[in-house]
């Protein structure tokens, strides 16, 4: 996830009143199936403290954990959760678009934005 940290294109200082606690504190680019990085489609996790919600636009997208839970069809509407330095990794499906929300803190996703 360090690569679509560093190509965020929102900021907020964790810990800081900039940005309200239901919203990330940083967003990444939106990817297609063309423009998803190898790196996310490989074993990563996120830094100690940073949660991510994967969010597919269009299309679907396959989730894995590296746990040995079963992988998990992500879909509009249906986001997948990246807890703390948990390893994952996710399997394209076909043509797509989706972003990665980042926060300090367990988002609580009452709705898909």
């Amino acid at each position: 996830m360090a690569q679509i940290e560093k190509a965020a294109t929102q900021r907020h200082i964790p810990g800081s009143d900039t940005a309200p606690p239901s919203q990330p504190y940083r967003s990444s680019p939106v990817f297609t199936e063309a423009t998803l990085p190898l790196a996310l489609q490989h074993d990563h996790r996120t830094k100690r403290g940073v949660w991510g919600v994967i969010r597919v636009l269009e299309g679907a997208l396959l989730y894995c954990l590296e746990d040995g839970s079963p992988p998990r069809i992500l879909l509009p509407g249906r986001p997948g959760i990246v807890r703390p330095d948990e390893p994952h990794h996710v399997e394209l499906m076909g043509p797509m678009r989706m972003r990665v929300d980042f926060f300090d803190h367990e988002p609580t996703l009452l709705e898909d934005g």
